[in-house]
């Protein structure tokens, strides 16, 4: 089955990744995932300056998934070259996550990213517990485009913008896309709070964290599907992916390309193949010649 699939200029062998955030800080964990079978790799969102993050506890399961707040720790904009690296090796693409405070600290990192030979940029406007980042940026739907202008007109490789639940997420969508993006990465983690009902207190040191796993896939389906109707816009579909099933949910809403997260955390590296082979069988079941004709067949219906 032909599972080749070109995201917004980007061109990937087959369309799963794993989510930034999940094994992509180092050269050694970014291995594990290029030998999995992946379509494309993806860091951990880099910012200019190395981040701590926030102290720990950090993460926290629930009945329907994760809660974390990790404070987009980072080791800074040194490591890019050496991150890109690993995909060099194993003849993949790398999309590098980077988030800024500003217009001129996306652009400076992207100008990195690029220099050294990342194949395309993700946007990080959503993350949900990042003060002054994230998606306090992604809010404001002025600063999105700002910045997403600023950095496609950095740089010739494919942008996307990572956009998370906001009050008007298809008009923001619709203003990246007009400043630049090649397309659009739906969705980011939620934001969420457990509190330890004996101590009377959250848990996590930030207190609010971001929810992934299965109790997003739904609202990240809807969000997928909503952009993709008014806009046609080439979509790296994330949220709560733990089954084939639900990547071709995904697809049918819209997405092109898929990135996994969480599943990736209980599963293991296993995760893509079986995602792969149910995605294959489910296409050629259904008489499909090629992922690309299933993608936003839902809305034909």
């Amino acid at each position: 089955m032909d599972l080749s699939v070109d995201v917004g200029g980007l061109k990937l062998s087959n369309p799963l990744m794993q989510a930034s955030g999940i094994l992509g800080g180092d050269p050694q964990a970014l291995e594990l995932v290029a030998k999995s079978g992946v379509g494309a790799l993806v860091t951990k969102t880099i910012t200019i300056e190395p981040r701590k993050g926030y102290d720990p506890p950090i993460v926290v399961q629930t009945d329907c998934g994760l809660v974390n707040a990790v404070g987009l720790s980072n080791p800074g904009k040194g490591a890019i070259r050496e991150l890109v690296e690993v995909g060099k090796k194993y003849n993949l693409p790398v999309i590098v996550s980077i988030a800024g405070k500003d217009e001129e600290e996306f652009s400076e990192l992207a100008w990195e990213a690029e220099d050294s030979g990342a194949s395309a940029i993700e946007l990080n406007l959503s993350c949900p517990h990042a003060k002054g980042l994230g998606l306090e940026l992604g809010m404001d739907i002025n600063m999105v485009k700002n910045v997403v202008e600023a950095v496609s007109t950095t740089t010739s490789i494919p942008v996307f913008a990572k956009l998370g639940l906001v009050d008007r997420l298809v008009e923001t969508a619709s203003k990246a896309l007009e400043a630049g993006a090649s397309g659009l990465t739906l969705i980011n983690t939620v934001r969420a709070m457990v509190i330890d009902i004996d101590a009377m207190m959250p848990v996590l040191s930030n207190k609010v964290g971001g929810l992934s796993g299965r109790a997003i896939k739904p609202i990240a389906v809807r969000a997928i599907y909503d952009v993709y109707k008014e806009t046609r816009a080439p979509i790296i579909g994330v949220g709560g992916i733990y089954s084939w099933k639900d990547a071709v949910e995904m697809i049918l809403a819209g997405a092109s390309a898929l990135q996994i997260g969480s599943a990736l955390v209980e599963k293991g590296t296993k995760v893509f193949t079986e995602v792969r082979a149910g995605i294959s069988w489910w296409l050629y079941s259904h008489g499909f010649k090629s992922l690309r004709e299933a993608v936003g067949l839902a809305h034909s219906k």
